[in-house]
């Protein structure tokens, strides 16, 4: 790792962070999400043996390349670049602080379904149902009290998201929060492919899937979870996981070192 990762730069270039919704490593639902992109973004490995009925590993692997760049997770706060005047620490103190002050809660159960893209094709993703109120309001409190970290986006990275195809208040929330779809625009989901013409059916097949491998479908609130990417293009990992709640014991010197996943 380049001496400078710890600071926000690597090999340069500044480094992207991503606040992200993500189980804990050792559940079901991890598993069953990690097993169907492709990738565990805890350890790096790649997991290549699943395929639902009437695909083969190599053809399933084609559809999800997106998810399996960016981890198994539902957003809260979209990969950004961390302010020039701020360091990994003032990231690790500022989340660490923000996650004791939220207690654990469930958002809903979780279901396979499709959510439309464009030209007759959707992503396929897990999505919670039922009463989403406090998942909103954790997402929303997420996007303000955290954007004071995020530097401002670069062109290139505003023109990339497809400004003519947004709407209005998608447009305006990508210049003030620098994601489109956050606040109202919230659509909580964990992608399971990219956007894929036979959506429907493969929403039937991975549901089947989950039911059979995820014991229960309720969506546990209980951490949120920081992934960097290193490189530009390159795949996200997970670099700490915030437990809500309870006190996150990182000091600010140990903050300023490369530092492995661990949960408190």
């Amino acid at each position: 790792m380049c001496e400078h990762t710890a600071w926000g730069w690597s090999n340069g270039k500044p480094l992207r962070y991503a606040l992200y919704l993500a189980p804990p490593p050792e559940s079901e639902l991890w598993r069953f999400g990690c097993d169907v992109i492709g990738r565990d973004a805890l350890t790096g490995a790649s997991h290549d043996g699943f395929a639902p009925e009437g695909y083969t590993p190599a053809a399933w692997r084609s559809m999800t390349s997106d998810p399996r760049r960016y981890g198994f997770h539902a957003t809260l706060k979209a990969p950004f670049r961390l302010r020039l005047d701020l360091g990994h620490a003032d990231l690790i103190d500022a989340f660490a602080e923000f996650a004791r002050r939220f207690d654990p809660f469930e958002a809903g159960d979780l279901r396979v379904g499709a959510l439309a893209f464009r030209a007759g094709r959707a992503f396929v993703a897990l999505r919670p149902e039922g009463d989403l109120r406090r998942l909103r309001a954790f997402e929303a409190s997420i996007v303000r009290a955290l954007d004071h970290l995020r530097a401002p986006l670069a062109g290139d990275e505003r023109e990339r998201r497809e400004l003519a195809r947004l709407t209005p208040r998608q447009a305006y929330y990508l210049d003030a929060w620098g994601y489109p779809y956050a606040l109202d625009e919230f659509r909580p989901h964990f992608s399971l492919t990219n956007a894929v013409a036979e959506a429907d059916r493969v929403a039937r097949l991975l549901q089947r899937e989950f039911e059979f491998r995820v014991a229960s479908p309720a969506l546990r609130v209980d951490a949120m979870t920081l992934f960097e990417e290193s490189e530009p293009g390159d795949e996200f990992r997970i670099l700490r996981r915030f437990p809500l709640g309870r006190p996150n014991h990182a000091s600010r010197a140990r903050a300023r070192v490369p530092m492995p996943f661990f949960a408190d």
